[in-house]
């Protein structure tokens, strides 16, 4: 006859007892070794720059990788972590049930701590990784918080180590990586949102970007366009992404275009806009893009539609486009405060 054991629930309430059971795992591994399905290749990295727009020619050509001193082509550092990226099967295998991280995050769970966020993440490279290099990581459970409370929730706050080694056995990088586990249920609600644009954080002013904002000022939406090849622009840069000329002048849009893509924001809740807050990423009629607060109600906006500029002072010193949904084609832009 056998029998089973069952190992009682922890009492969350006691959070002294709790946090030093969640403490015993400190310094164990996460999770088993993880290796790299393929050495560091060319092919990946032309992939990964090509999608990211870096056209450091390091990471592709040999020769120009050779004359900065370095032995060869090098991968980007912000690829790291892709070498050792695994596919949804790899995640539901049995075995990672039974990983110092999965019970970790078991009790946790069981404690009604089940929502979660990532909130750190802390690279340091020793070495860029060559072509050849075959890569493998090891994660360590550095830390588990004390409970916290945040605008999120009740909960704590756990901190990884991993560590990425070569072929060599020698360090290449160090990720601190950190997430916090915590109860949904518990949030407070959050204080309320000041509608005043005065507390708004303000934009930054550049010298390439300072006429786009005295215009703003004036009430008039204007593109950054190239002198030489007459492309238009925006954000505002110093040099034309076509041609590299550095002459430019502007040109004044009329302020009409369409809705391409939009978000609704609930949270987290900043100081001076009201919520839900709806952005919208315009294209306007001239055939740049623009981003900014929409005038309405969230459940107005539609992909594709018609909208028009609106402006918002924000104090006397800061006026800054937003967009409405677009009446007729003669209706002036409004000008609400």
């Amino acid at each position: 006859m056998s029998t089973t054991t069952r190992t009682p629930a922890l009492d969350a309430t006691d959070e002294d007892a709790f946090l030093a059971r969640l403490r015993e795992f400190v310094g164990l591994e996460a999770t088993p070794t993880r290796h790299a399905q393929d050495a560091v290749n060319q092919a990946m990295i032309r992939h990964f720059v090509e999608a990211m727009g870096d056209e450091n020619p390091v990471y592709v050509d040999e020769r120009a990788a050779r004359a900065t001193g370095r032995e060869g082509v090098v991968a980007p550092p912000p690829m790291l972590s892709t070498w050792l990226m695994v596919g949804y099967r790899a995640h539901t295998a049995g075995a990672a049930s039974d990983t110092p991280m999965a019970r970790l995050l078991a009790i946790l769970a069981e404690a009604g701590f089940v929502g979660v966020v990532a909130t750190n993440d802390e690279h340091e490279y020793v070495r860029e990784l060559r072509l050849g290099d075959e890569i493998k990581m090891t994660t360590v459970i550095e830390d588990v918080s004390p409970r916290k409370t945040t605008g999120l929730g009740t909960g704590h706050f756990i901190t990884t180590l991993r560590t990425y080694t070569d072929q060599d056995d020698e360090v290449v990088a160090r990720q601190r990586f950190r997430i916090l586990r915590f109860d949904p249920s518990r949030a407070r609600p959050p204080a309320p949102a000041a509608a005043d644009p005065a507390l708004r954080h303000k934009p930054f002013v550049l010298r390439d970007n300072a006429f786009w904002f005295e215009a703003a000022a004036q009430r008039r939406l204007v593109i950054q366009a190239c002198t030489d090849c007459g492309t238009l622009r925006h954000p505002p840069g110093p040099i034309c992404p076509s041609c590299h000329s550095y002459a430019w002048h502007e040109v004044e849009a009329s302020g009409r275009g369409t809705v391409h893509s939009y978000v609704v924001s609930h949270h987290p809740k900043a100081p001076g806009y009201d919520y839900p807050l709806t952005v919208v990423l315009v294209d306007l009629a001239e055939g740049t893009r623009l981003v900014a607060d929409f005038v309405g109600a969230a459940d107005e906006v539609e992909i594709g539609m018609p909208v028009q500029v609106d402006w918002l002072d924000y104090d006397e010193n800061l006026t800054l486009p937003r967009f409405r949904a677009a009446t007729s084609a003669s209706e002036p832009a409004g000008e609400e405060n």
